[in-house]
């Protein structure tokens, strides 16, 4: 057991809101006609398609293949026939659109072949590789591929942390996982602390999950204990997690591998059990239905859902507003309930006016430091949000901008009814936009100067070249000369005289025709004009020093 718990600083406790969707098991949703399946669902690069359109697909078949080191697969959610590969709509603040598979379900969902993947005897890259081509990625929000930190660091790993707290006010879907399916998430554990050569496993949960701590209790082994920790948010937090469970605290710029440590979420875990166990990609994944809905739960919904679909499972009741990905906190609007679930998706939260008020006006700033008291990464988000609206993004950026992890507690707890996090994100999106710019302008004259730099190399080379030719001429004829043998005059072809031959005449025709024109102005000239005409002419055509005499008057 552990000795002793930490804190960390700040943090908040709104209404948790979670008991109306843990009232029923995990329920399987039905599948739906069309999957669309985004290629790019986690950090990293954008998977390249491995299908086309027209082609039939099994359930569990690569679709899309790992680009890059920093990369996962996707995978067919079910079996069918591959519609198109095109531009849908994403479940994103930006309502962009990005590359989808789009699978017409044949309604059979078959799969293709499997069988468990001997893994204790597999090294250690091997493995890795298996789970980045089964598409695990991170299921606490970021999704970053999970192989990567599997990988052990230049430091030895010492604990493996699984994070079960879930924090986030409406959101169950890990708390179900844990009460339901606790043997494999331990499984799962016990898995990635032999890849992290690790001995020592612990898992948080909040302790207003009795349920769940429980379940992961009873099915926990050697080696794994279960640790209730006290109910703030955002103590899911990878940093704050760490912080309650071990007392080190990882500081700004610095990774938990550094310090020994690594940080996954319980979801991850069963993940990676279902996948070396089962040769299950990651196809699948349980979302939370809540809010303002009939039968709010836990779906288990394969990837390429549309939402539209969750959200006919938990039936909306009238007043709906709107319909945010996420939780309260952290959540955002969806541009549109088309959308497909993907593997970041945690839950669907339906909002009226009375569970999600509109935010009332915002006031001016009276720094209070009431942000900065709550803050759980020690910021002050007063100072950033006033050097954010004056465009002074360099102080921003010294005030530790990017250590913001945009929970939310400062905004929930501003007396002004500042949006802070809207104003955090806006600042790192303006900071991204001229890196991107700077970036591209470096390079571009990096670029130019390399041209530069390429051309004025040529011109030496060909003059070395040249002045090179040229003295080893010089010396050849000297050697001729001190021999006594000096350079006979170079033969003229037959070619060359006759192209002087033709050089030559035409030179002669133009003469010919030259003194046979004659001005067109000398018409009815008078004699005076003629005889100083004559006088010009005769002067023209003596040699140099002659005496011209005068033409003698008429």
């Amino acid at each position: 057991m552990l000795a002793k718990l930490f804190k960390f600083h700040g943090g908040v406790k709104p209404d948790s809101r979670k008991t109306a969707s843990t009232q029923r098991p995990i329920a399987p949703l039905p599948l739906a006609p069309q999957l669309v399946v985004p290629l790019h669902q986690s950090i990293g690069g954008t998977p390249r398609p491995m299908v086309a359109a027209g082609e039939r697909v099994l359930k569990g078949q690569p679709i899309g293949a790992a680009e890059g080191p920093v990369s996962a697969a996707v995978h067919a959610p079910t079996s069918g026939i591959v519609r198109a590969i095109e531009e849908r709509t994403m479940p994103h603040p930006s309502g962009l659109a990005a590359a989808c598979v789009v699978i017409e379900s044949d309604g059979e969902d078959r799969w293709i072949e499997r069988e468990p993947i001997p893994w204790q005897s597999m090294p250690g890259d091997e493995l890795r590789d298996f789970l980045r081509d089964a598409g695990v990625v991170g299921l606490g929000g970021a999704t970053f591929p999970s192989h990567i930190k599997l990988r052990p660091g230049d430091k030895p790993t010492h604990t493996l942390v699984l994070n079960g707290a879930e924090c986030e006010p409406f959101i169950t879907c890990d708390d179900m996982l844990m009460r339901e399916r606790a043997g494999e998430i331990v499984r799962g554990a016990l898995i990635m602390a032999r890849m992290l050569r690790v001995e020592r496993v612990l898992i948080g949960i909040e302790d207003n999950k009795p349920e769940a701590i429980a379940a992961m209790r009873e099915a926990a082994r050697e080696g794994v204990e279960v640790v209730a920790i006290p109910t703030l948010y955002p103590a899911g937090g990878e940093k704050q997690l760490l912080r309650v469970l071990t007392g080190v605290e990882v500081a700004a710029g610095r990774r938990p591998v550094e310090f020994g440590l690594q940080c996954f979420n319980v979801g991850t875990a069963y993940r990676v059990a279902r996948a070396i166990d089962h040769a299950e990609p990651l196809i699948s994944r349980i979302v939370t239905v809540a809010g303002n809905v009939e039968a709010p739960g836990n779906f288990e919904v394969a990837i390429g859902t549309p939402i539209d679909a969750l959200l006919a499972a938990g039936k909306p009741l009238p007043g709906t507003d709107r319909i945010l990905m996420g939780g309260p906190m952290m959540g955002f609007a969806l541009p549109t309930t088309t959308a497909p679930v993907v593997k970041g998706t945690n839950c669907i939260l339906v909002g009226d006016p009375t569970l999600l008020p509109p935010p009332p006006p915002e006031m001016a700033c009276i720094r209070c430091g009431t942000c900065a008291q709550h803050c759980p990464a020690d910021l002050q988000p007063f100072e950033l949000y006033w050097y954010g609206r004056a465009h002074n993004f360099g102080k921003a950026q010294e005030y530790h901008l990017f250590d913001c992890i945009e929970c939310g507690c400062c905004s929930y707890v501003c007396p002004s009814n500042i949006p802070l996090v809207d104003y955090f994100r806006y600042t790192k999106g303006e900071i991204w936009a001229r890196e991107r710019e700077k970036s591209a302008a470096d390079s571009a004259r990096e670029r130019f100067e390399a041209r530069n730099e390429r051309q004025e190399r040529e011109k030496r080379e060909k003059a070395e070249k040249l002045a090179a030719k040229a003295a080893a001429t010089r010396q050849k004829l000297a050697d001729k000369e001190d021999a006594g043998d000096a350079p006979a005059a170079p033969a003229t072809s037959p070619a060359e005289e006759a192209k002087k031959a033709l050089i030559a005449a035409a030179l002669e025709r133009a003469k010919q025709q030259k003194s046979q024109v004659r001005p067109r102005n000398t018409d009815n000239l008078s004699a005076d004009k003629l005889a100083e005409i004559d006088e010009i002419e005769a002067r023209r055509t003596q040699p140099p020093g002659a005496t011209i005499e005068p033409p003698e008057s008429k």
